[in-house]
């Protein structure tokens, strides 16, 4: 019995979906063009001009149901279409029944896509948009899921700023807090 089984809800095409967040930086000393008190960074934050934040973004990608199945930091001056080729390029085949992608406005263009089809051939890209006519906050479908995911993470207050240096310690706490998730998702006894 799957997972969506067991929960009372309809088998459907495995779908997984895309999204990138970002984690402002803290203000501090040694992350100074100069060096600073404790010399230069060993992964310095990016700045993304058209969000104007200074800090690093994380790309996850998540099943149907929320859990992280693979995560990705880098810094926030790399582009998102190009993070979420890396996420696809860094997955070496762990999950060949991937089927369906639904990613974030920001993977749209020719170059994400092109750079799928290289990585991953099958997979069927759907790009979920906002609507031209929506006022306010408007809940799009299937990306409430990784921002639910994201509101998840967040609760870990290891998650909350970027005080990692190095990208692989801030992917590791990541990965340890979606852990946690995942443990207390399986340990319910009551759906």
């Amino acid at each position: 019995m799957t997972d969506r089984a067991a929960l009372g809800r309809e088998p459907e095409t495995p779908g997984r979906l895309l999204h990138v967040d970002w984690l402002p930086h803290p203000v501090d000393l040694h992350f100074a063009e100069g060096g600073g008190k404790r010399g230069r960074a060993v992964d310095p934050p990016g700045y993304d001009a058209g969000q104007k934040i200074r800090g690093k973004k994380r790309h996850i990608l998540v099943d149907t149901q929320g859990l992280l199945m693979h995560a990705l930091v880098h810094p926030a001056s790399e582009q998102d279409r190009t993070g979420g080729v890396w996420v696809m390029a860094t997955l070496f085949g762990l999950y060949p029944f991937l089927l369906r992608l639904y990613a974030d406005g920001g993977y749209q263009g020719p170059a994400f896509r092109a750079g799928l089809r290289r990585v991953c051939r099958r997979l069927k890209l759907t790009i979920v948009k906002r609507s031209d006519q929506a006022k306010g906050f408007v809940v799009l479908p299937k990306r409430w899921i990784v921002e639910r995911t994201f509101a998840w993470l967040n609760r870990c207050r290891r998650l909350a700023k970027d005080w990692e240096c190095p990208s692989r310690t801030a992917r590791a706490f990541l990965l340890l807090a979606s852990i946690r998730l995942m443990t207390r998702k399986l340990c319910q006894t009551t759906i």
